[in-house]
Protein backbone atom coordinates (compact mmCIF):
# COMPACT_ATOMS: atom_id res chain seq x y z
CA UNK A 1 0.00 0.00 0.00
CA UNK A 2 1.46 3.19 -0.78
CA UNK A 3 2.01 5.98 2.24
CA UNK A 4 -0.11 8.76 1.18
CA UNK A 5 -2.94 5.70 1.23
CA UNK A 6 -2.03 4.89 4.65
CA UNK A 7 -1.68 8.21 5.80
CA UNK A 8 -5.51 8.63 5.72
CA UNK A 9 -6.31 5.11 7.45
CA UNK A 10 -8.68 5.85 10.43
CA UNK A 11 -9.19 3.47 13.37
CA UNK A 12 -11.75 5.58 14.34
CA UNK A 13 -13.45 5.00 11.59
CA UNK A 14 -12.62 1.29 11.45
CA UNK A 15 -13.72 0.79 14.98
CA UNK A 16 -17.11 2.50 13.74
CA UNK A 17 -17.82 -0.21 10.89
CA UNK A 18 -16.26 -2.52 13.19
CA UNK A 19 -18.92 -2.37 15.71
CA UNK A 20 -21.53 -1.99 13.19
CA UNK A 21 -20.69 -5.14 11.42
CA UNK A 22 -20.51 -7.35 14.97
CA UNK A 23 -24.02 -5.51 16.31
CA UNK A 24 -25.56 -6.59 12.86
CA UNK A 25 -24.08 -9.91 12.99
CA UNK A 26 -24.09 -10.57 16.12
CA UNK A 27 -20.70 -12.44 16.21
CA UNK A 28 -16.91 -10.79 17.26
CA UNK A 29 -14.88 -10.75 14.34
CA UNK A 30 -11.87 -11.58 16.06
CA UNK A 31 -12.92 -13.55 18.78
CA UNK A 32 -11.19 -12.45 22.36
CA UNK A 33 -10.27 -9.19 20.86
CA UNK A 34 -11.04 -6.08 22.89
CA UNK A 35 -14.15 -4.76 21.60
CA UNK A 36 -13.22 -1.11 22.80
CA UNK A 37 -10.06 -1.26 21.18
CA UNK A 38 -9.58 -1.10 16.78
CA UNK A 39 -8.02 -4.31 15.86
CA UNK A 40 -5.49 -2.11 13.51
CA UNK A 41 -5.20 -2.40 9.98
CA UNK A 42 -4.08 -5.53 9.79
CA UNK A 43 -6.03 -7.48 11.91
CA UNK A 44 -9.27 -5.47 10.01
CA UNK A 45 -8.16 -7.38 6.87
CA UNK A 46 -7.54 -10.34 8.00
CA UNK A 47 -11.28 -10.38 9.31
CA UNK A 48 -12.71 -9.58 6.42
CA UNK A 49 -10.45 -11.18 3.77
CA UNK A 50 -12.59 -14.12 3.07
CA UNK A 51 -15.38 -12.12 2.25
CA UNK A 52 -17.56 -14.51 4.70
CA UNK A 53 -18.18 -11.98 6.81
CA UNK A 54 -19.01 -9.34 4.33
CA UNK A 55 -21.58 -11.86 2.47
CA UNK A 56 -23.08 -12.57 5.53
CA UNK A 57 -23.56 -9.15 6.36
CA UNK A 58 -25.69 -8.67 3.55
CA UNK A 59 -27.86 -11.46 3.84
CA UNK A 60 -28.55 -10.18 7.28
CA UNK A 61 -29.58 -6.19 5.97
CA UNK A 62 -31.05 -8.07 2.60
CA UNK A 63 -31.60 -11.63 2.93
CA UNK A 64 -31.11 -13.87 0.02
CA UNK A 65 -29.05 -10.93 -1.46
CA UNK A 66 -26.28 -13.61 -2.05
CA UNK A 67 -27.18 -17.23 -2.54
CA UNK A 68 -24.13 -19.06 -2.56
CA UNK A 69 -21.11 -18.57 0.17
CA UNK A 70 -17.79 -19.91 -0.63
CA UNK A 71 -16.12 -21.05 2.50
CA UNK A 72 -13.03 -22.60 1.06
CA UNK A 73 -10.02 -20.62 1.60
CA UNK A 74 -9.00 -20.89 -1.75
CA UNK A 75 -7.86 -17.38 -3.26
CA UNK A 76 -10.53 -17.33 -6.21
CA UNK A 77 -13.32 -18.61 -3.70
CA UNK A 78 -12.55 -15.70 -1.28
CA UNK A 79 -12.23 -12.87 -3.84
CA UNK A 80 -15.45 -14.66 -5.23
CA UNK A 81 -17.28 -13.79 -2.23
CA UNK A 82 -15.93 -9.75 -2.12
CA UNK A 83 -17.03 -9.91 -5.35
CA UNK A 84 -20.32 -11.27 -4.57
CA UNK A 85 -21.23 -8.27 -1.50
CA UNK A 86 -19.70 -5.74 -4.02
CA UNK A 87 -22.55 -6.65 -6.22
CA UNK A 88 -24.69 -7.41 -3.95
CA UNK A 89 -23.99 -4.05 -1.94
CA UNK A 90 -24.32 -1.87 -5.49
CA UNK A 91 -27.66 -4.11 -6.11
CA UNK A 92 -28.97 -2.68 -2.92
CA UNK A 93 -28.06 0.75 -3.59
CA UNK A 94 -24.55 1.82 -2.82
CA UNK A 95 -22.90 3.59 -5.72
CA UNK A 96 -20.07 2.19 -7.31
CA UNK A 97 -17.89 5.46 -6.46
CA UNK A 98 -18.69 4.46 -2.79
CA UNK A 99 -17.85 0.61 -2.66
CA UNK A 100 -14.08 -0.76 -3.10
CA UNK A 101 -12.43 -3.23 -5.30
CA UNK A 102 -11.33 -6.90 -4.21
CA UNK A 103 -8.05 -5.93 -4.82
CA UNK A 104 -8.61 -3.33 -2.03
CA UNK A 105 -9.24 -5.61 0.93
CA UNK A 106 -8.04 -9.36 -0.24
CA UNK A 107 -4.20 -7.55 -1.18
CA UNK A 108 -4.77 -4.93 1.33
CA UNK A 109 -4.38 -2.14 -1.11
CA UNK A 110 -6.40 0.43 0.52
CA UNK A 111 -8.41 -0.58 3.42
CA UNK A 112 -9.51 3.10 3.69
CA UNK A 113 -11.81 2.46 1.05
CA UNK A 114 -12.55 -0.33 2.03
CA UNK A 115 -13.81 1.40 5.39
CA UNK A 116 -15.50 3.72 3.81
CA UNK A 117 -17.45 1.37 1.73
CA UNK A 118 -18.90 -0.19 4.83
CA UNK A 119 -19.74 3.12 5.84
CA UNK A 120 -21.75 3.74 2.50
CA UNK A 121 -23.90 0.32 3.16
CA UNK A 122 -24.04 2.04 6.16
CA UNK A 123 -25.62 5.11 5.24
CA UNK A 124 -27.72 3.12 2.19
CA UNK A 125 -28.98 0.79 4.90
CA UNK A 126 -30.85 3.55 7.14
CA UNK A 127 -31.86 4.79 3.93
CA UNK A 128 -33.49 1.88 2.67
CA UNK A 129 -34.83 1.13 5.85
CA UNK A 130 -33.10 -1.46 7.66
CA UNK A 131 -34.58 -1.76 10.83
CA UNK A 132 -31.56 -2.74 12.95
CA UNK A 133 -28.05 -1.16 13.72
CA UNK A 134 -27.06 1.86 11.68
CA UNK A 135 -23.87 3.53 10.64
CA UNK A 136 -22.76 6.97 9.75
CA UNK A 137 -25.26 9.28 8.72
CA UNK A 138 -28.84 8.87 6.85
CA UNK A 139 -27.89 9.64 3.06
CA UNK A 140 -30.04 12.51 2.31
CA UNK A 141 -32.83 11.77 -0.76
CA UNK A 142 -33.35 13.65 -3.63
CA UNK A 143 -34.22 17.19 -2.93
CA UNK A 144 -35.66 18.80 -6.71
CA UNK A 145 -36.63 22.08 -6.76
CA UNK A 146 -39.56 23.48 -9.06
CA UNK A 147 -39.68 26.89 -9.96
CA UNK A 148 -42.37 28.68 -12.19
CA UNK A 149 -41.74 30.69 -15.36
CA UNK A 150 -41.69 34.18 -13.41
CA UNK A 151 -39.07 32.91 -10.96
CA UNK A 152 -36.74 31.56 -13.67
CA UNK A 153 -37.14 34.75 -15.56
CA UNK A 154 -36.41 37.12 -12.78
CA UNK A 155 -32.88 35.16 -12.03
CA UNK A 156 -32.00 36.11 -15.74
CA UNK A 157 -31.98 39.38 -14.96
CA UNK A 158 -29.35 39.36 -11.72
CA UNK A 159 -26.04 40.16 -12.42
CA UNK A 160 -23.37 37.92 -9.91
CA UNK A 161 -21.51 39.65 -8.11
CA UNK A 162 -20.04 37.51 -5.91
CA UNK A 163 -16.19 39.15 -6.71
CA UNK A 164 -17.76 42.70 -5.14
CA UNK A 165 -19.21 45.51 -7.57
CA UNK A 166 -18.67 45.55 -11.17
CA UNK A 167 -19.61 49.56 -11.38
CA UNK A 168 -17.12 51.17 -13.57
CA UNK A 169 -15.32 48.35 -15.25
CA UNK A 170 -13.06 49.16 -18.28
CA UNK A 171 -9.52 47.71 -19.38
CA UNK A 172 -9.29 51.45 -20.72
CA UNK A 173 -5.38 52.58 -19.64
CA UNK A 174 -4.61 48.65 -18.47
CA UNK A 175 -1.37 48.47 -19.79
CA UNK A 176 0.93 45.12 -18.60
CA UNK A 177 4.48 45.05 -19.60
CA UNK A 178 6.30 46.61 -22.61
CA UNK A 179 4.56 47.88 -25.27
CA UNK A 180 4.89 46.32 -28.88
CA UNK A 181 6.01 48.58 -31.29
CA UNK A 182 5.32 47.55 -34.91
CA UNK A 183 7.88 49.61 -37.39
CA UNK A 184 7.41 49.76 -41.14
Amino acid sequence: MTSCIKGKYSEELEQGARTWIEAVLEIELVPGADPNTPLGERAFQESLKNGVVLCNLMNTIKPGSIKKINQSNMAFKMMENIENFLRAAENYGCKKIDIFQVVDLYERQNMTQVVNGIYALGRVTQKNGFMGPSLGPKEADSNPRNFDEDVLKAGQTVIGLQAGSNRGASQSGMNFGKTRSILD
